[in-house]
Parts: C-alpha cells; structure tokens; sequence
C-alpha cells in the first residue's frame, strides 16, 4: 500500500489565498496609515497657520478691524486662501488708522491669503503649483459686537477659522469657513479659535 506524500493542489490554493489576503490586509492599512499621516500633517499645518493670524493680529492692533473680513458667519464668507465663491477682494483696502500702519494691516492680510494658497513651497514644473499649504486651505476672521465687555468697542470676541479638505468623511465642523466649498461638508475640516485684544493703555 503506497503512501502520498507532499502536498496536493489544494492545499498549496488554499495557502496561497491565504497568503492573499494577508498581503490584501496590509496594503489595505498601509493605505490608512498614509491617509492618517497625510490628515495629521494637514491638521498641524492649519493651527500653524491659525497661531500665525491671531499673532499678526496682535501686532496690527491699530488697524485690528481691518482683518475683520468674514461678514457671513453662517456660511464663512468673505475668507482668505484658496479662490472659490466667496474669496475676499484683492486688494483689501484698510482705513483704520494712518497710512502706514493701513499699509501695513493690508500688506499682512495679503501676506496671509498667499500663505493659505501654499505660494511658500512651489512645484516647479510646466506650470509652477503652489504646493505649501492644507488641501483647499481657507481662513475666515470675524468679530462678534454682541460680545463687547459693557459696549466698549473693540472688546469684543474675534474668531479665526481655518478650513481644509480631507481624504476621507467625518461629521461636519461646527465651525463655518467657506462652507460648501469641499464637496461634501463631510469632507470638510476646521479649526478655530476665539480671542480678545487685550486694552494695554485703558
């Protein structure tokens, strides 16, 4: 009575669909891991971003109204960044206090929208592409007078909003900055903060 020996051919498929599916299963999470790096980076990028508008705030204090250039909280129009319905005029234009200091407020605020545009970092290439900013990168300031510390003005609550598009869907942002401009708003992404110009002379 002979005995077989080795394997059959379908243990050897067996073991390679096995084997299949494990390969499957990795290149399915190397997938999921370059996506989680890729929305941890655009998330770094916009409170970057975000610190470096309240910072240019605080320093334009004089002309602090100019930056107030959301009007539409709701909808989170007019806003900084990347072109779209809703993008704010080019130049702005700033009376605030004197000359100079206008032109400084000005010069900030275009500074800020190149900035969200990416034009830091470029691909060079057939066209140049501004590659140094979030995916559909986009800020929206606002002041709220309702807030004011017993109607004195100027007390009163500014918000910065930045906004992004992301690889995958999450619930909406409760913040609002250019909204409905990603496609779906669950592909939409926001951070934001609010703040108070400190009086230092009052």
């Amino acid at each position: 009575m002979n005995k077989s020996s080795g394997f059959s051919m379908i243990e050897v498929l067996v073991a390679l669909l096995i084997t299949m599916v494990g390969l499957l299963g990795i290149a399915a999470l190397q997938v999921k891991a370059q996506q989680a790096e890729m929305e941890s980076y655009q998330r770094a990028q916009a409170l970057i971003i975000m610190s470096d508008i309240v910072d240019r705030i605080n320093v334009n204090r004089s002309t602090v109204s100019c930056f107030f250039i959301t009007t539409n909280t709701t909808a989170g129009t007019p806003f900084m960044g990347v072109a779209g319905s809703g993008h704010m005029a080019t130049p702005p234009s700033c009376s605030a206090s004197t000359p100079t200091y206008n032109s400084q407020a000005e010069a900030a605020i275009i500074e800020l929208d190149n900035l969200l545009e990416g034009a830091a970092e470029t691909l060079a290439g057939a066209d140049v592409v501004n590659v140094g900013a979030m995916i559909g990168a986009r800020a929206c300031i606002s002041y709220d007078a309702s807030s004011e510390i017993g109607g004195s003005a100027g007390t009163g609550l500014i918000t910065v909003v930045v906004s992004w598009q992301a690889m995958g869907d999450l619930a909406p942002p409760t913040a609002n900055c250019a909204n409905g401009l990603y496609g779906a708003e669950t592909k939409r992404r926001a951070v934001s903060t609010s703040f108070r110009i400190a009086n230092l002379f009052g």
